[in-house]
């Protein structure tokens, strides 16, 4: 069963941010693709099987930003 999220991220405000947080959280198992967008300041990401998201805050929090929650 796949699951796509989009949660918010704080702290993005160029490309290179979009692809430190999209590395990190590419990163996680299950993970099939990762949309940054530090203008919104959102990361969209499609997995094989549902991720838990503490798994997906210690990615973004490795890369430096900080997820602030789900995206409505």
């Amino acid at each position: 069963m796949s699951s796509t999220i989009t949660y918010t991220v704080t702290g993005m405000s160029c490309g290179h941010c979009e692809k430190s947080v999209s590395s990190e959280v590419s990163a996680l198992p299950g993970v099939t693709e990762v949309a940054a967008d530090a203008k919104a300041g959102t990361v969209t990401v499609s997995s094989a099987a549902p991720l838990e998201d503490s798994q997906v805050r210690a990615a973004v929090d490795e890369a430096g930003y900080e997820l602030v929650g789900r995206s409505a």
